[in-house]
């Protein structure tokens, strides 16, 4: 009886054992950057898919992101991805609407994953003018 009870009070003291081997939403990405490599300034958007799971035992949220440009859109699903589920970040570049030259530009994810709650994704490239290289 004593081991019983002794069992329910580090049980209800520590918060149960479940708890404590819960891993929390873990967000893991294929890879975390890409590199457009030379692009026409004004040959259209660039646009790449970040697709990622959550590799955890809890629901993920996204809870806002920032962009490191206003030349940059981010679209992303709203709702919790599921564990063992996967979803897409989208970036989409407009070169026409900078500088021509070599770009590179950062997106900060912030969600509800416990050990790192800020994770960022990168692009990179070169905006070229017509034939003309900037480097």
């Amino acid at each position: 009886m004593r081991r019983l009870l002794l069992t329910l009070i580090l049980l209800l003291c520590f918060g149960g054992i479940a708890s404590a081997q819960s891993r929390g939403p873990r967000m893991l990405f294929d890879h975390s950057s890409y590199d457009f490599g030379d692009v026409q300034r004004r040959g259209g958007d660039l646009v790449k898919e970040f697709r990622f799971v959550n590799d955890g035992d809890e629901p993920l949220v996204i809870k806002k992101i920032t962009k490191s440009c206003s030349c940059m859109t981010v679209t992303y699903s709203r709702k919790p991805v599921m564990p063992g589920d996967s979803a897409v970040i989208k970036i989409k570049y407009e070169p026409h609407k900078v500088e021509p030259g070599i770009f590179y530009k950062a997106v900060q994810i912030y969600s509800n994953e416990s050990k790192q709650r800020v994770r960022v994704l990168t692009i990179q490239g070169n905006s070229i003018d017509h034939d003309k290289q900037y480097r």
